[in-house]
């Protein structure tokens, strides 16, 4: 990976019962890292970070950034310090090993998405080709076992990665993102505005037998600003509105919200990320509180 560059895999789940939720983001070149930032940005692989965010009871949120040398990347396995991600049998297993912030914790045990089709087509989201989102699989169960928090619960999920030659900011001011489980398809909207102030949107509905349908995209309905005074909106075809905040944070936020695609209601992951706010000196200096950086070096894998 070039510098400057970066990818994620991104999971996000809820529970069948709707009481538990979580996201899991494995990153190289962590792309809202402040010390990829304050590095230039030279080495990728030097910042990479599993996310790893409860909600519900039991909620907890960890990020701690790992250097090189306690990663290994393979075709099926990716190795973030005491934590990993493989795949084997068709399902993606993350063995979490990582420490609660600001509040130190533990998170630890295991969390199984099970793909109920696997998509190989990309998306390309800015007119320059230097920003690619592929949905790995827009529908997915999950199982969470995990020992600290002591939670153990199944329900539905979804994967996707994200790739890029350059800084996020660099390509973008703002995107909003939303996906929803519908009866037997998937629905995932994307808009975003460029930083030359182009604009460009997705509206994809994918069936259960892989293919892949452009849509008309619905239209934007205003929802409530964030506890930052961040707006934001999203796309359905009648009344939207947030069932759960996640995440709110000065550049990002994560909800839950509920919104009508595609003739069906439906309960979207939905996120606002705010490009502008997140290029602040002031907001990257706050982020070490919940993004800290493990110190020395890693673990020998020779040894393994």
């Amino acid at each position: 990976m070039e510098p400057g560059g970066y990818a994620w895999w991104y999971v996000d789940g809820v529970s069948h019962d709707g009481r538990h939720a979580l996201t899991l983001i494995a990153f190289v070149g962590s792309v809202f890292s402040p010390y990829y930032a304050w590095s230039g940005r030279r080495d990728p692989l030097d910042h990479c970070a599993l996310n790893v965010a409860l909600y519900g009871p039991g909620g907890r949120w960890a990020m701690t950034e790992r250097r090189r040398e306690a990663v290994r990347r393979s075709r099926d396995v990716f190795v973030i310090g005491p934590s990993s991600l493989a795949w084997s049998g068709g399902a993606l297993t993350f063995r979490i090993e990582e420490v609660a912030a600001p509040l130190p914790s533990r998170i630890r045990g295991q969390v199984v998405i099970r793909p109920e089709a696997v998509n190989t087509r990309g998306f390309v989201l800015d007119r320059r080709g230097r920003h690619v989102w592929r949905p790995i699989a827009p529908r997915a169960a999950v199982e969470v076992r995990l020992d600290s928090p002591a939670l153990s619960w199944s329900g539905s999920a979804y994967l996707d990665c994200n790739a890029g030659r350059e800084p996020l900011e660099e390509g973008f001011t703002r995107w909003t993102w939303a996906r929803a489980a519908l009866r037997r398809d998937a629905a995932v909207l994307y808009d975003v505005v460029e930083r030359d102030g182009g604009r460009h949107g997705l509206a994809l509905r994918f069936r259960p037998d892989g293919s892949i349908d452009p849509v008309e995209p619905p239209p934007v309905r205003r929802l409530p600003t964030t506890r930052w005074l961040m707006p934001q909106e999203t796309r359905s075809d009648g009344a939207a509105r947030v069932t759960r905040r996640c995440e709110d944070a000065p550049f990002y936020a994560r909800s839950q919200v509920a919104a009508s695609l595609l003739g069906e209601e439906a309960i979207m992951m939905h996120e606002t990320l705010s490009l502008d706010r997140f290029r602040s000196p002031v907001v990257k200096a706050m982020l070490p509180f919940r993004m800290p950086r493990a110190l020395g070096r890693g673990p020998s894998f020779a040894e393994i």
